[in-house]
């Protein structure tokens, strides 16, 4: 196989920092076992038992008796994209990637976007008042990850704002060679950066960031940290 030019020089950024990850969730944490039990304390038998059950790096010492409706906070925060795969920028859907961003408003743009342009639109909302919740998590994140900022100048399907085969292409090459991840610029958030993992290892420590709402009203979508006031807004057509 001829070497591609992208590749030639590219160089690694050795990352130990935390990311930001935004997911969709509920602000209201919620039982997994009061639909078996009227008695909180059966609640948490249950729970306690499903969490001994667990393998590591699911076991806690510390049972879980109000956590997300989902699963727990690392399944929820690191594991979900890798036992869920799906297309996106750097995946064909043959695989998983994990996506974190520099800040939490890059996440916010990113998941802004792909909100209202992957399911509200499809779903023929996009002129309908909707609300989201969502979570941010701080993620830790070290590895020595490919650095793309440098190449997308001479690349820019790198960011190509809707067609990802590219991207993708170069995602399956990383997934095959095993490589950790890699560091690039958001196209959401002009100045904010991206990366993208493959291998779940790297990443450790999810701590709950904040808790947002997005609310679509009037061709806008408002960005709520507490309930009722708008943090900033977007206009998701320029997203």
């Amino acid at each position: 196989m001829n070497p591609h030019p992208l590749f030639a020089e590219l160089p690694l950024a050795d990352f130990h920092q935390d990311v930001a990850r935004n997911i969709v969730s509920l602000h209201r944490s919620e039982d997994l076992f009061d639909d078996l039990s009227d008695d909180p304390a059966e609640w948490e038998l249950a729970q306690t038992v499903e969490d001994e059950a667990k393998p590591p790096p699911y076991r806690s010492g510390t049972p879980l008796i109000h956590r997300p409706f989902e699963d727990a906070d690392w399944f929820n925060a690191i594991a979900w994209p890798f036992r869920h795969w799906q297309a996106t920028r750097f995946s064909d859907g043959s695989h998983g990637v994990w996506y974190g961003a520099d800040t939490i408003e890059t996440t916010v743009c990113e998941s802004a976007y792909h909100w209202y342009r992957g399911l509200l639109s499809d779903a023929g909302y996009e002129h309908e008042a909707v609300v989201a919740e969502r979570k941010v998590y701080s993620v830790a994140c070290d590895a020595a990850l490919l650095d793309f900022r440098g190449a997308t100048a001479n690349h820019p399907d790198l960011l190509h704002p809707t067609d990802y085969s590219f991207a993708q292409a170069v995602g399956a090459r990383i997934h095959r060679e095993g490589h950790p991840g890699l560091l690039i610029q958001s196209v959401r958030r002009p100045g904010g950066e991206n990366v993208a993992v493959f291998n779940p290892a790297v990443l450790s420590n999810p701590r709950l960031a904040c808790q947002l709402a997005y609310r679509l009203e009037a061709g806008r979508i408002l960005v709520e940290k507490r309930p009722g006031s708008t943090w900033f807004s977007l206009d998701p057509t320029t997203l």
